[in-house]
């Protein structure tokens, strides 16, 4: 049997293309079915690179006999995380008032206005243990929606108004430096002293939460916590989270490291490498930006999701297996697949590392990389309108909407992209798509809307920003670079309607805290206008700790001037000098880099 999923754009959903379950994609179609018929929705959220979505899609949704039952009772929806976000994100909420076990493969069982009335992750496709199987699952929901209907609806609306009610913030007081060593400190409290990293087993990365503690203001007011990121990453580095090539793991399921989850996120490496980039650890940079660009880099520019955990080998798939072997055991092995979905936003994930990193360490061909990223994502990731849209697979763009976060995290890479190039063409971009988020904000997902489903209203900064987290971050970059006070305000208010939330529970709102401590203290930005970009001041500039280090030609610095950022006013009078300002005050220019102090 073919089902719907064959003609998706979507990796995960094409693999679920030949199960005998008449799969529906994400859509009003599927609604539309579920209500002409009067039964329930079945909404599986996975991704490709998702082992136990794998088991679960091998054990029960490959199995005729559950897909029967799944076609009699149910309009089977499969959605694909990493193309709907905001879907996965309204799911995920509803199904954590079942279960505190969250995580994907993710089943939620809705009404046909899509409210959900049971959830869970995996299931076996028979009992094991206290586990019921899938196929009970299946008839214990069934069961209830037709005999407890009333029931089943009555619960299904009361977890969706109480995920609307969550979703009503209150704003509180911009946090100061003193109150996020505070929350700096409760992070480092966490600490496993004896492998480094936070917590027990699984562990994982959370870059999100390292970058916080990398900030300025927390190496100043709360030094000792902020050196719990270096010991973090270096215990990482030398783990076996970390492959041979460079390139680190999901997260690891001992609490010393080994045995990795095996796949590989570009989002994980790209927020590692601008966590190794702050701690100055260029092997570990280096090793990361090998894997970005060696394994995840397609042709064309853009930068790929994941690359899977399992494996071929022998002619079995193997978990792990491949990542296990040495590497000279590795030639002639087919490696694990790459997931091609080009992601917006996590492509501006991979822009901005690159682009920081190679400023810093005048690597070319990583600024060359995210360039090339840049101009890929600019031209196919768009609807036939011209609107920006979340994914695109093989050169063809999808039809999911690009969420706020897409958006934001696109924007902070631009500008990160413009100072590393010297090219205002990229701010004014990002600046672009600043303002209309701020105007208007991003489209909502059209079926959500249509339906009134609230999307999720935790704004946490998990495996990456949320969605306001990487808004107030890409406007404060962008007011750092002189577009405007509009751009600080902005990301304020952000802040302000968030901290209330992020200082008492500071270990899942990194991204947020990291732009209340920039906020906290006046910025430091240094402009090198020079014509040579390989001179002695534009090296020594690559070593200051700055917020914003540019090196510019005067043309360069003139562009960026009449493009109306004010940080570049002025610069284009001279050569082979050095600015160093605060807060948008500049020091008299020097020409010696001996002058040019490198610590803030």
């Amino acid at each position: 049997m073919t089902n719907r999923l064959a003609e998706t754009l979507s990796p995960y959903l094409r693999a679920h293309a030949d199960n005998p379950v008449n799969w529906h994609p994400w859509g009003a179609e599927a609604f539309d079915e579920a209500q002409r018929r009067g039964v329930p929705l079945l909404i599986s959220i996975g991704y490709s690179t998702c082992h136990w979505c794998h088991v679960m899609a091998r054990e029960s949704f490959s199995s005729p006999e559950v897909a029967a039952i799944i076609n009699r009772d149910f309009v089977a929806v499969k959605v694909d995380r990493e193309e709907h976000p905001d879907v996965d994100g309204a799911y995920m909420a509803a199904a954590s008032a079942f279960t505190q076990n969250l995580g994907w493969p993710l089943t939620a069982f809705a009404t046909p206005q899509g409210r959900t009335f049971y959830a869970g992750t995996y299931w076996p496709p028979e009992r094991r243990g206290q586990m019921p199987g899938f196929r009970e699952v299946l008839a214990a929901v069934q069961e209830a929606w037709t005999t407890r209907h009333e029931q089943a609806v009555e619960s299904a609306d009361a977890v969706a108004d109480a995920l609307a009610q969550a979703a009503v913030v209150a704003p509180s007081d911009l946090p100061d430096a003193g109150r996020l060593a505070v929350a700096a400190r409760a992070i480092a409290a966490r600490e496993d002293t004896s492998y480094g990293g936070f917590g027990a087993a699984p562990k994982f990365p959370v870059a999100t939460t390292l970058g916080f503690l990398q900030e300025p203001s927390v190496r100043r007011e709360a030094p000792e916590a902020a050196a719990a990121a270096e010991r973090a990453l270096a215990a990482m580095a030398a783990s076996d989270l970390r492959d041979v090539d460079g390139g680190f793991f999901r997260y690891a399921t001992m609490r010393d490291w080994t045995v990795p989850h095996y796949e590989r996120m570009l989002t994980d490496n790209a927020q590692l490498l601008d966590v190794a980039r702050r701690a100055g650890d260029e092997s570990t940079a280096r090793g990361i930006a090998s894997f970005l660009i060696g394994v995840l880099r397609q042709d064309g520019g853009g930068f790929r999701a994941a690359q899977d955990s399992e494996s071929i080998i022998d002619g079995v798939r193997n978990e792990g297996g491949y990542y296990r072997l040495p590497v000279e055991e590795r030639t002639g092995l087919q490696p694990p697949a790459v997931d091609g979905k080009v992601i917006t936003g996590w492509n501006g994930l991979a822009i901005g590392a690159l682009a920081r990193a190679g400023a810093a360490w005048r690597e070319r061909a990583w600024v060359a990389a995210a360039a090339d990223a840049a101009r890929y994502v600019g031209e196919v990731n768009r609807a036939p309108d011209g609107k920006r849209v979340r994914a695109s697979l093989g050169g063809t763009a999808s039809a999911a909407v690009a969420t706020l976060a897409d958006l934001a995290l696109l924007a902070d890479g631009l500008l990160a992209l413009a100072v590393a190039t010297g090219e205002a063409e990229w701010a004014v971009e990002a600046r672009d798509i600043l303002d209309e988020l701020l105007e208007s904000g991003a489209s909502p997902d059209p079926v959500l809307a249509a339906h009134g489903i609230t999307p999720a209203p935790d704004q946490t900064d998990g495996d990456l920003p949320s969605g306001a987290a990487a808004l107030a971050a890409a406007a404060l970059s962008a007011w750092r670079l002189g577009a405007g006070e509009r751009y600080r305000t902005a990301a304020e208010e952000l802040v302000r309607a968030y901290a209330a939330s992020a200082l008492p529970h500071p270990f899942g709102h990194g991204s947020l805290l990291s732009v209340a401590a920039g906020l906290a203290e006046s910025p430091r930005q240094v402009v090198v206008v020079t014509d040579v970009v390989d001179g002695p001041l534009a090296s020594a500039s690559g070593r200051v700790d700055a917020d914003v280090v540019a090196v510019v030609s005067p043309a360069q610095a003139k562009a960026f001037e009449d493009a109306g950022f004010e940080l570049f006013a002025g610069r284009a009078q001279g050569v082979d000098l050095a600015y160093d300002c605060r807060a948008f005050v500049c020091r008299l220019p020097v020409s010696d880099p001996a002058h040019l102090p490198l610590a803030r």
